[in-house]
C-alpha cells in the first residue's frame, strides 16, 4: 500500500507535478513552519524566518531546473509556448519563470526586513512567515494557470493569505481596519474578475483561456471583426476582467482603500502590498492581454491610456499633500502604476520590456523604501510621519543615504533604474508613436520628484528639540534588514548603470 503510494507520488512528480512543484514545496515548508513553531521556544523563533528563506531557495533553484527544462523544450521547437499540463491548466513559460523569481525576490526579502521587526512588536509566531510563502504561492499561481478555476485558485489563495497578513497585530484597531478594507477591495477584484470568467465561459463555452484565445484567432482569420470582440457580450466580459485588473494594481480611480490599508497595515505588509500583489495584478493583466485583448488592441488602447493618465494625475497629486510617509509612498504607487500602463498603451516589444524592466526595479525600490521605514521602528515608537525623519541623517548617516538612493529611484532621477526604468517607457510612446502620451509622462515624472524629494529633505535637516522619542538611540541595522537593504540598492543603482543584463531578463519574459 505504502510501496504503491510512493510510486504514484513518483509518477505525478516526474510528471504534470513538475510544473506546480515550486508552489508544493512554498506549500510544504509553510506547513512545516506551522507544525513546529508550536515546539519552538521565544528564543527559538528565528528558526521559522530560516525555514521560510530555505523554503524559498528550494523553490528557486526549481524554477531554475524548470528554465533548464524550457530551454531543452525550444532548441527542439522554437515555437514551443512552454511546458503545459494538468488537463491544460497550467503553463510554466518564460514569463511564469520572470513574475516567479520576483515573487520570490520580495518574498525574501519582506522575510528578512521582517524579523526584528516581529520582535519589536513581541510577535513571534510562525504563522507570519508561513502566510508569506502561502501568498507566494497564490500569486505563482496566478500567473501560471491558463484556466480561470486555477487563475481562482491563485487569486484565492493570495488575498486570502493578505488578508490575514494585514490584521496580523492582535488587538490593534488600525490592524483591524486595514484587514477588513483590504476584504472589500479584494472581494470586488475576486467578483468582478469571476463575472467576466462566466461571460467567456459563455460565450465561447471553455474555462481555458488559450483555447479562448484560440477561438478568436480562428474567427478572425475568418474575417470576424476583431474576432467578434466588438459585439457587448464580449466586450462587457473583457470590461469586467479589465476592471478586475485595475482592482488588482490600485489603478486610478479603482484604488479606493489602498492608501488607507498601505497606512493602517504592518509596515512591512504594507510594502508587500505595495509590491508583490500590485506586481501579480500586472502579471494577470498582460497575461489577459496576451491571450485575449491583443486582438483589440486599438479598441482597448483609450482604456489602458485612460487609466494610465488618471492614475499619474491622481497619484502624483495626493501625494503631494501627504505628511503620512506610508501613504505618500502608497499614492506614489498608484503613480508609478499609471507610469507602467503606458507600456501597455505603446503596445511594442519597446512597451513591453520597458514594462518588465520596470515591475522588476520597482520591487526593489520600494522594498528599499519601506525597508528604512522598518529601521527606523524602535520600541514604543512607530516613525511613519514626514516629521519622524527628521535628524536621520544624524542618528544613522548610511540609513539617510540610503533613503536617498530609493528616492531618488522612485523619482526617476538619473543614474538610478528608476530613471531608465522611466525612459525605457517614454522611449516605446515615442516609437508608438504617442509623443503627447510621452510628453505627460515626462511632466508626471517631474511632479514626483517633488514629493520624494520631502522625504529626503526631512531625512537630511537637523532633528527637532521637542522630538523626544526619536533622540539618541542610534539606529542599529539587523544583519538580516542590512543584506535587504544591500540587495535592493544594488538594483536601484546596478540597474541604471549598467542596465544591459536586467534588460536581457525583461526581453526574456516576452521570449524577445
Amino acid at each position: 500500500m505504502i510501496h504503491t503510494l510512493i510510486n504514484a507520488v513518483r509518477g505525478f512528480l516526474g510528471g504534470d507535478g513538475a510544473l506546480i512543484l515550486p508552489e508544493m514545496e512554498l506549500v510544504l515548508f509553510g506547513c512545516g513552519i506551522l507544525l513546529i513553531d508550536r515546539w519552538l521556544s521565544a528564543n527559538e523563533k528565528h528558526w521559522n524566518a530560516l525555514l521560510a528563506l530555505a523554503g524559498t531557495v528550494f523553490s528557486g533553484f526549481t524554477l531554475y531546473v524548470q528554465h533548464g527544462k524550457i530551454q531543452a523544450l525550444r532548441d527542439v521547437n522554437p515555437e514551443s509556448p512552454g511546458l503545459l499540463g494538468l488537463h491544460q491548466s497550467v503553463l510554466v513559460d518564460p514569463f511564469f519563470l520572470f513574475f516567479a523569481a520576483l515573487f520570490l525576490a520580495v518574498s525574501v526579502l519582506i522575510i528578512l526586513l521582517s524579523v526584528r521587526y516581529l520582535e519589536m512588536e513581541e510577535e513571534g509566531r510562525g504563522a507570519y512567515y508561513a502566510l508569506i510563502l502561502f501568498a507566494c504561492v497564490g500569486m505563482m499561481l496566478m500567473v501560471s494557470g491558463v484556466d480561470v478555476l486555477v487563475v481562482l485558485l491563485g487569486l484565492e489563495t493570495l488575498g486570502l493569505s493578505c488578508f490575514l497578513l494585514t490584521g496580523f497585530a492582535q488587538g490593534q484597531q488600525p490592524m483591524k481596519n486595514a484587514a477588513r478594507s483590504y476584504a472589500f477591495q479584494w472581494t470586488c477584484s475576486t467578483f468582478v474578475l469571476a463575472g467576466g470568467f462566466l461571460l467567456l465561459y459563455r460565450l465561447y463555452q471553455t474555462t481555458n483561456l488559450g483555447r479562448t484565445g484560440a477561438i478568436l484567432e480562428v474567427r478572425l482569420n475568418s474575417g470576424v471583426p476583431f474576432g467578434g470582440l466588438t459585439a457587448w457580450p464580449s466586450a462587457l466580459a473583457l470590461g469586467l476582467l479589465a476592471v478586475g485588473a485595475f482592482l488588482l494594481i490600485d489603478a486610478a480611480p479603482l484604488h479606493w482603500f489602498a492608501p488607507a490599508v498601505c497606512e493602517s497595515a504592518p509596515t512591512p505588509i504594507a510594502g508587500y502590498l505595495s509590491m508583490a500583489t500590485k506586481t501579480a495584478g500586472f502579471a494577470l493583466l498582460l497575461r489577459f492581454f496576451s491571450f485575449l485583448f491583443l486582438f483589440a488592441h486599438e479598441k482597448w488602447i483609450h482604456v489602458w491610456g485612460g487609466a494610465a493618465i488618471v492614475s499619474l494625475l491622481w497619484g502624483n497629486i495626493a501625494a503631494m499633500r501627504q505628511t503620512n510617509v506610508k501613504r505618500l509612498l502608497a499614492y506614489g504607487s498608484i503613480a508609478q502604476t499609471g507610469f507602467i500602463l503606458l507600456g501597455l498603451v505603446a503596445g511594442n516589444e519597446a512597451g513591453f520590456s520597458g514594462m518588465m524592466y520596470y515591475l522588476g526595479v520597482n520591487l526593489f525600490m520600494t522594498a528599499g523604501a519601506f525597508g528604512i521605514l522598518i529601521v527606523l521602528r524602535q520600541r514604543g515608537c512607530n516613525a511613519t510621519e514626514l516629521r519622524d525623519l527628521d535628524g536621520l541623517f544624524w542618528r544613522n548617516p548610511a540609513a539617510a543615504l540610503l533613503l536617498l538612493v530609493f528616492m531618488m529611484s522612485l523619482a526617476g532621477i538619473p543614474p538610478t533604474a528608476g530613471f531608465l526604468a522611466k525612459y525605457f517607457i517614454v522611449k516605446a510612446l515615442l516609437a508608438a508613436p504617442h509623443p503627447e502620451l510621452a510628453a505627460f509622462a515626462v511632466l508626471n515624472a517631474l511632479l514626483s520628484v517633488y514629493y520624494y524629494g520631502r522625504v529626503v529633505s526631512h531625512a537630511l535637516k537637523k532633528q527637532r528639540a521637542d522630538a523626544p522619542t526619536l533622540e539618541a538611540p542610534r539606529l542599529t541595522i539587523s544583519s538580516g534588514q542590512t543584506i535587504a537593504l544591500t540587495a535592493a540598492v544594488f538594483v536601484s543603482l546596478a540597474a541604471g548603470l549598467y542596465p544591459e543584463p536586467f534588460l536581457r531578463i525583461a526581453r526574456y519574459a516576452f521570449g524577445q
